[in-house]
């Protein structure tokens, strides 16, 4: 990584003053001259701009009179003077259309006006070349990141007006999104319905995440050969994400043998050994920043053992139980529900209860088998990997499904190494079948479904992927 110059105030804060050069007189005399012109041509409006601009009416009207304020988010600092890549925060880019490629540090602003709002996207205009900017700042330089957007395109890329964010000024009466509870709640509810560009959008995202699990079983073995085989699964997953996609949704959980059992396992530094499991749970997130997120558990060896596919099973069971009931009408909460009464009932036939299925299953003094599913069955899924969460609940989790909702269906048993109260051949065994559905009319749509879902299934992927 290069280092940067001495350029005043606009060096980067953050930089050491031993490690600045200063710029010779001859570099300052010529640097502003030599350049061609650039080009002035306007791009085509994005396909998703008028979807965002209906997005932006429906907003205006839950506030009239009030003025809106949501914030791209800036860029973080990973250490020293290196940040973590930017991502815009999601409500800012549901309502402008701008996805990975959206600016840092830009705004949104809703300005009320007699009938509804005018809506202005403030950002920070491309350098001019005779400024110290375009040459002198590494965060927002030309010269060290690239081109910035001008005004006038992203204006008739998003179909949206645009202002130099030096033109900006909060005001004391701002709803801001993330410190309004009122805005925060609406620009979540807001998604919990997706339109067709969305739709789109997370096939996509879908499509790219089963291509990358079938790279993953094709380099299974590279796994197997390496200590930190978990690490290879990563890998091989992220090449993907980052070639056909925009990166990861969210941290790749590449879990085998025990570590399986552990539901958020991300430092994926553990050996791929024949005879386990490795459950791999990963979501591409395309440029438009949805995101996939499934999860497939695959026997390392191709084959499951019979205490593997007995538990394999069972929680294939609760998945389809789950997705038997969800359809438009039935509650969010159902489906958790119906998928935790199979887990329940599984659990007390193998005799790890110490009551009954429909004990367990009581709301009140319930839940024992909850030690080995303590997550949910289900989470809404969009631009975020759980999307909607400053929902209400009554939206959320006591809400109504409609046609157009995605969530996920995501069952899974984990009985962790050192649990006593399971028998030996469970412990270690961790499972998890996770496919994204799009409520439809008369049921849902299993979006994942070219994926192996059933123990038969997936042994033959991976003995077909790795002959």
């Amino acid at each position: 990584m290069s280092s940067t110059g001495d350029t005043s105030t606009a060096a980067r804060p953050s930089t050491s003053e031993n490690r600045r050069q200063p710029f010779p007189q001859g570099f300052l005399d010529t640097i502003s001259t030599g350049w061609a012109a650039r080009p002035q041509t306007l791009p085509p409006q994005r396909d998703q701009a008028p979807y965002a601009a209906r997005r932006r009416a429906a907003l205006s009207a839950q506030f009239p009179g009030k003025r809106l304020v949501i914030p791209a988010g800036d860029l973080k600092q990973r250490s020293n003077d290196t940040d973590y890549p930017f991502r815009a925060h999601s409500a800012f880019a549901h309502l402008t259309g701008w996805g990975a490629d959206a600016e840092p540090g830009s705004v949104l602003v809703f300005e009320p006006t007699d009938d509804g709002h005018h809506v202005t996207l403030y950002f920070r205009e491309r350098a001019d070349r005779t400024t110290p900017e375009f040459y002198g700042d590494a965060s927002i330089g030309e010269f060290w990141i690239g081109p910035r957007p001008a005004l006038a395109a992203v204006a008739a890329d998003l179909g949206i007006d645009t202002a130099h964010i030096d033109t900006f000024s909060p005001g004391d009466g701002d709803l801001v999104v993330d410190e309004d509870a009122e805005l925060t709640r609406a620009v979540s509810e807001l998604r919990l319905v997706k339109d067709e560009y969305e739709l789109a959008q997370l096939r996509l995202a879908v499509q790219v995440t089963a291509d990358g699990f079938d790279d993953i079983v094709r380099q299974l073995s590279d796994a197997v050969a390496h200590p930190r085989g978990e690490r290879i699964v990563e890998g091989v997953f992220h090449r993907r994400a980052r070639s056909d996609g925009n990166g990861e949704g969210y941290d790749t959980i590449a879990a085998s043998g025990p570590h399986a059992c552990y539901l958020h396992w991300t430092r994926n530094d553990g050996a791929v050994v024949p005879g386990d499991l490795i459950l791999v749970d990963a979501g591409a997130e395309v440029d438009s920043l949805y995101t996939a997120d499934i999860t497939r558990t695959i026997p390392v060896s191709g084959r499951f053992t019979d205490i593997q596919r007995t538990v394999y099973e069972a929680v294939r069971e609760a998945a389809d139980a789950a997705f038997a009931v969800a359809k438009p009408g039935v509650t969010f909460r159902t489906v958790h529900e119906t998928a935790m009464g199979v887990i329940a009932r599984r659990t007390a036939e193998w005799g790890l209860l110490p009551v009954t299925a429909d004990e367990a299953l009581d709301a009140d003094r319930g839940g024992q088998h909850r030690r080995y599913m303590v997550h949910g069955t289900s989470h809404h899924l969009g631009i975020d990997v759980h999307d909607c969460a400053q929902a209400r609940r009554e939206m959320y989790y006591d809400g109504i499904l409609e046609p157009g909702m995605v969530f996920t269906i995501e069952p899974g048993l984990y009985f962790q190494i050192d649990d006593e109260t399971v028998p030996a051949e469970f412990r270690g065994i961790g499972v998890r079948i996770e496919d994204d559905v799009l409520v439809t009319a008369d049921g849902v749509e299993n979006l994942s479904a070219a994926l192996p879902r059933t123990a038969d299934e997936v042994e033959a992927w991976v003995a077909r992927l790795r002959a």
